[in-house]
């Protein structure tokens, strides 16, 4: 008669995954048993007109109609467009090669880009300019660029 080709240290780790594998399934049921109302009702999150996340609906006398047209869905048209006055402000680069630069305003203290096709007089890297702003395809843009003497 042969002998077994399993050693005791395969056994052992046999018997080990078997162990492992019956304790995780009675894990299972017993959560299983313990959570006897489980499913969609425990998954449903309310949420209430602050935005807070809760467990409970609101009462439905306490709701409040909204009108579909007062929702914003997107920006508001115009909403980042500044108004077009006349500012000051200097020119903290300029690129003669490429006939751009940029304005630091006087008042806010942001950048403006400039191109030189919307300057009246010739400009320069740390002229003091007057300008007004419109809304350009990258951001804002200067126009009426007019150096100050």
């Amino acid at each position: 008669m042969g002998r077994s080709r399993e050693t005791y240290n395969k056994k052992d780790v046999r018997k080990k995954k078997e162990k492992k594998r019956k304790d995780k399934l009675a894990k299972k049921m017993a959560k299983r048993d313990e959570d006897g109302n489980s499913g969609l009702d425990n998954m449903i999150a309310y949420v209430d007109e602050f935005g807070n996340i809760t467990d409970k609906p609101k009462d439905p006398d306490e709701i409040e109609e909204t009108n579909v047209e007062d929702i914003e869905v997107s920006i508001p048209k115009g909403s980042n467009v500044q108004a077009s006055k006349e500012r000051t402000g200097k020119i903290i680069s300029f690129f003669d090669s490429k006939a751009y630069g940029f304005i630091r305003d006087d008042d806010t203290g942001d950048t403006v880009f400039v191109h030189v096709n919307n300057a009246h007089d010739d400009i320069g890297e740390g002229d003091k300019v007057s300008f007004e702003t419109e809304k350009g395809e990258k951001g804002l843009a200067a126009v009426n660029v007019k150096v100050i003497k």
